[in-house]
């Protein structure tokens, strides 16, 4: 496109378009690219001049327009953002700077890069939405050109960025176009095979079906027309891409597909929409479950319009779109649609269509890292919807699959974390109900409840995992800290000094740690040994020797064992004595934090206990007799004091493994199971090790409450007759 033409087609829809800044732009990116090429061959330039002429399709302002003009100036060029502002003024520089790739990421992976691209555009789009409109602009260019690639692993990632991030981005914000175009280059790319036999069944169908399609049009005309509306119909196949997906996730056959085309009827106004309804429903059969009205209960995009599904002879099942000719501009080119700019500035930026940007702002701000927020922003963008209502009659857009837990974060993140359960439709449910379009949800709250580290596994939106997962690294970084303190202070100890955080922050420099408290955390972690620290601290220290290494070992089981005489005795209400002056107290475990027990002894309350910090893990708690422990001997500063935080019986169930031999006869394992009820324990894992003609042996993991609960089911198992034996099993 040359200059001119390029003046023109802006003029024709903005004839106040400032067409020297446009001039200007077109000039200064010329000189800037000089004789860059690109993959094709082709000028460097050939490119920012064609996504300029793309967004002249959606009627754009003069900035963005400049902005598309000098997009990769910056990256690709020594132009400075500096000259830009000064050259074009602070909007353009700042719209620039938003779709500027991050520069100096050469030392991070493809994903890493990829992640903090994504971070960075999405806190420009979210002050400016004309970033993205450019930044789409630009991928769909660069799609178009995408077989001029030679690299085939280069096309193939860029291919699959484009259907993780971009296409679902074009669809967040209605550019269906755009969105479609995307998904279908990259889906030749990707899957060229799939693509390939996809196209070639619609071509079939479509030559097979030009009479039945013609055919419906006419059907649809006609019956407008008999009920007094002005309509016009036309018909659309599905894209390959939106079928194959469909295939995948109904694991289905194209064939049994007969809903592959789709027909339009756009009208005059919202009443006329609901009238043709009417009218298609009373002259096909409806195929249930197919209704679907987003006029009453517009999509967070801003999408409007009716579905429906029917069924037209001879037995033909096709969906049926009705809308206005406005939702039809907005399905067809979402927020570009209705634009609307005051002295350059977006006068509706904070609109309905924005909520979901606000959604991902609070993403970045949970999220650990950037890769993060990208895997959370996946989970965000990338679904069908579900919508659900609060007792208020407010709606709530989430999606298919969400659960209370993840409503509850969409109303507010302070309601998620206090979350304790939910009625839908009136009626209590478990947290982990997947949710249906229509239902009403009120969520019970509790002051001072937290999110639990299960909530995880089943909720899908990236705004309620961020949220529980910042709160499970928060708590564990407390939890590693409270450890990496006690253990420098008792290596400290060890070596006769008294313990403070001012003796050991001489150590944080040379073990290259950003404070005193990110020290005792890597510690806590177990990625550098407490005396390693004491060693950093005071240089002049040596190593112990062998027999010091060795005597932490015999002294911790000399201590818990003075600690629980005949805790092992198998007597009801078995339990440990007051911790020693030095350990450290077992509080309330949340799963995958600082604390865990070790799945070689099975260590439960009331058995005596030793700590070894594993990297990565925090302590791993050992039975006192576990034959593991001897493989840790030569490495004292890993051994940690500790003993029960123990209430007495009932407080939190733990897993003890049982061996047992019991008789191959009718009716004996209903009586083994029968057994372990009546005396309140659970079988958390069963395997049968050996089976022969008159016997089988087996491992059962239970859960029970403490040493003495265990005993109890042992000693009723061993009063069962057609129990053999019965052990506490050690692995």
């Amino acid at each position: 496109m040359r200059q001119f033409e390029l003046v023109e087609k802006v003029k024709s829809y903005d004839p106040k378009a400032d067409e020297d800044a446009i001039n200007r732009a077109y000039v200064f990116a010329l000189k800037a690219h000089g004789s860059q090429t690109r993959a094709s061959g082709d000028p460097y330039f050939s490119h920012p001049v064609e996504v300029a002429g793309l967004l002249t399709r959606y009627r754009l302002d003069t900035n963005t327009i400049v902005t598309a003009l000098l997009h990769d100036v910056v990256e690709d060029t020594p132009v400075t953002l500096d000259e830009i502002e000064k050259v074009f003024g602070p909007q353009v520089a700042r719209l620039v700077d938003g779709v500027t790739k991050l520069s100096r990421l050469e030392h991070l992976s493809d994903r890493a890069k990829q992640a903090e691209n994504f971070r960075k555009l999405v806190l420009a789009m979210s002050e400016d939405i004309r970033v993205l409109l450019v930044k789409l602009a630009d991928r769909l260019h660069n799609m178009r050109t995408l077989k001029h690639v030679r690299d085939p692993e280069k096309r193939r990632r860029i291919a699959a960025e484009t259907l993780d991030i971009y296409a679902p981005l074009a669809e967040r914000i209605g550019m269906e176009e755009v969105k479609q175009e995307l998904e279908t280059i990259a889906f030749a790319e990707m899957h060229p095979d799939a693509y390939q036999s996809i196209v070639a069944r619609l071509g079939f169908l479509r030559s097979q079906g030009e009479t039945l399609i013609e055919q419906i049009i006419g059907d649809l005309k006609r019956m407008m027309s008999e009920g007094g509306i002005k309509a016009e119909v036309s018909g659309r196949e599905k894209t390959p891409y939106s079928i194959w997906r469909k295939m995948r996730a109904k694991d289905a056959s194209f064939e049994q597909f007969s809903d592959i085309m789709a027909f339009r009827v756009i009208v005059e106004s919202v009443e006329e929409c609901y009238r043709a309804l009417g009218i298609v429903h009373g002259a096909f059969h409806v195929v249930p479950g197919r209704f679907k009205d987003y006029i009453s209960t517009p999509k967070p995009n801003g999408y409007r319009s009716l579905h429906t599904g029917v069924i037209v002879p001879p037995n033909q099942r096709i969906e049926i779109q009705i809308r206005t000719r406005e939702m039809h501009n907005v399905a067809e080119y979402g927020v570009a649609a209705h634009w609307s700019y005051k002295q350059g500035e977006d006068a509706g930026r904070e609109g309905r269509q924005y909520r979901w940007l606000r959604s991902l702002l609070e993403i970045l701000e949970q999220a650990a890292d950037p890769q993060e927020f990208l895997e959370h922003t996946r989970l965000e963008m990338f679904q069908d919807q579900v919508f659900c209502f609060t007792p208020k009659g407010d709606l709530i857009t989430l999606p298919r699959g969400a659960t209370p837990v993840d409503f509850a974060y969409a109303v507010h993140s302070q309601v998620g974390d206090s979350c304790v359960g939910a009625k839908i439709n009136g009626r209590i449910m478990p947290l982990r109900t997947q949710l249906r379009n229509g239902d009403q949800v009120e969520i019970i709250t509790a002051k001072g409840h937290t999110p639990s580290p299960t909530w995880e596994r089943f909720v899908v939106t990236g705004r309620a995992r961020a949220r529980i997962r910042r709160f499970i690294n928060l708590k564990q970084r407390e939890q590693f800290l409270d450890l990496g303190r006690s253990m420098v202070a008792k290596a400290l100890r060890q070596e006769g000094v008294d313990p403070s955080d001012k003796v050991v922050e001489p150590a944080v420099k040379p073990l290259k740690q950003a404070s005193l408290e990110d020290l005792y955390v890597v510690v806590g972690k177990g990625d550098i040994g407490a005396r390693d620290v004491v060693l950093a601290a005071f240089p002049e220290l040596k190593a112990p020797s062998r027999a010091h290494a060795v005597a932490p070992l015999t002294r911790l089981r000399r201590r818990a064992a003075a600690a629980t005489d005949g805790a092992g005795s198998g007597e009801a209400g078995a339990r440990a004595e007051p911790a020693a002056r030095n350990a450290l107290p077992i509080r309330g475990l949340i799963p995958g934090m600082a604390i865990h027990f070790a799945g070689c002894c099975h260590p439960l309350p009331g058995d005596r206990i030793i700590g070894i910090v594993t990297t990565g893990k925090g302590v791993t708690i050992h039975t006192a007799d576990c034959q593991t422990l001897e493989s840790f001997a030569a490495t004292p500063e890993r051994f940690v004091d500790v003993d029960w935080e123990y209430d007495g019986p009932g407080r939190q169930s733990h897993v003890g493994r049982i061996h047992v031999v019991t008789a191959n006869e009718q009716g004996a394992l209903a009586n083994l199971t029968n057994v372990i009820a009546k005396h309140d324990g659970n079988i958390n894992n069963l395997k049968i090790i050996n089976r022969q003609a008159d016997f089988f042996e087996m491992a059962i993991d239970l859960e029970v409450s403490d040493l003495g609960h265990l005993s109890n089911i042992i000693a009723a198992l061993r009063a069962s007759p057609s129990v053999t034996t019965v052990e506490r099993a050690r692995s």
